[in-house]
């Protein structure tokens, strides 16, 4: 079976000026670990072993995925109208991801980049969504809790995950909108995903998803695909540049779904992968508040983004 190449591809454009790691020999890390050779060769074999609760992840996290298990929080203005209360828009709202994704147990490679192997991972987060109009209420919240299997190899990462996911409306829209009819959605779904990555800096993905359990209007098909460019290595304290865009498609909007665009300015840990980002963020089509399945969207804001 051919295998894909381990050596960089293409044009070099995101992978310059970044953060070279020293080499401390006292750490113990020497042969294999990657310091500082990793940071040439983010995909070179290297030898598997059994881990539980390993620092990093072979399937990271979608950066511009809207149901995506993180720390983050967008601040945006939305021209849709409001569906508490269809005679306005929207306007200005907080939207805030309060969750993460970690690995539970591996049988592969632990180097501070790229991990690969098999691997057992949990995700959950909470999707909350506050109005600053009103002193901060909570209008909805989402919740998701999920196991990712997956199997990386060279470039190229897949998964199989199950997920549940529930919207729930806050306390506080309910009081002052009691005529609003509370959407009950719920959808326990099994993933299939894959990752693919063409340079160290370019990366693509797709996966589909069929719920074998749907409420509150959820039908079972989903689609979520997109890229990534960004800064495959440390970054040091300069940062780089990244630009990030998810499309999701589902079977009860008739096959629409929406858009997320985000870019600005990311920074990479040194000793693992973990991620912090600033930027702007731009997301056309359904909302991604499942409590409000049946709106849209169109907004644009700022946010901050957190992956460990």
């Amino acid at each position: 079976m051919n295998l894909p190449p381990t050596t960089s591809q293409g044009p070099v454009v995101l992978d310059m000026q970044y953060e070279e790691a020293p080499y401390f020999p006292e750490e113990g890390l020497g042969s294999g670990s990657g310091f500082p050779a990793e940071f040439e060769d983010l995909w070179a074999p290297r030898e598997w072993s059994w881990m539980l609760m390993p620092n990093n992840l072979i399937y990271t996290s979608y950066l511009a995925g809207p149901k995506e298990a993180r720390l983050g929080t967008v601040w945006y203005q939305d021209t849709a109208t409001d569906p508490l209360n269809p005679s306005i828009s929207n306007g200005t709202m907080w939207d805030s991801t309060l969750g993460g994704r970690a690995s539970v147990l591996r049988y592969g490679s632990d180097p501070v980049l790229h991990p690969q192997g098999f691997e057992v991972q949990i995700e959950g987060a909470a999707f909350v969504r506050l109005d600053p109009q009103e002193e901060r209420d909570l209008r909805s919240a989402d919740y998701r809790f999920g196991v990712p299997i997956v199997y990386g190899i060279g470039r190229w990462q897949t998964k199989l995950a199950y997920y549940h996911n529930s919207a729930h409306l806050g306390d506080e829209a309910m009081i002052k909108h009691p005529a609003y009819t509370r959407v009950n959605y719920v959808r326990d779904c099994i993933v299939w995903g894959n990752s693919y990555y063409l340079f160290d800096w370019m990366r693509v993905y797709g996966e589909v998803g069929y719920a074998f359990f749907n409420a509150g209007g959820s039908q079972p098909w989903e689609f979520q695909y997109g890229t990534e460019l960004i800064q495959a290595r440390p970054t040091g304290i300069r940062g780089t540049p990244f630009l990030a865009l998810n499309g999701m498609s589902r079977q009860e909007l008739d096959w629409g779904g929406n858009f997320c665009l985000q870019t600005g300015w990311a920074w990479r840990g040194r000793r693992s992968e973990k991620l912090f980002r600033v930027g702007f963020e731009y997301l056309t089509g359904s909302d991604p508040q499942y409590e409000f399945v049946n709106n849209n969207q169109y907004r644009c804001g700022l946010g901050m983004w957190y992956d460990f």
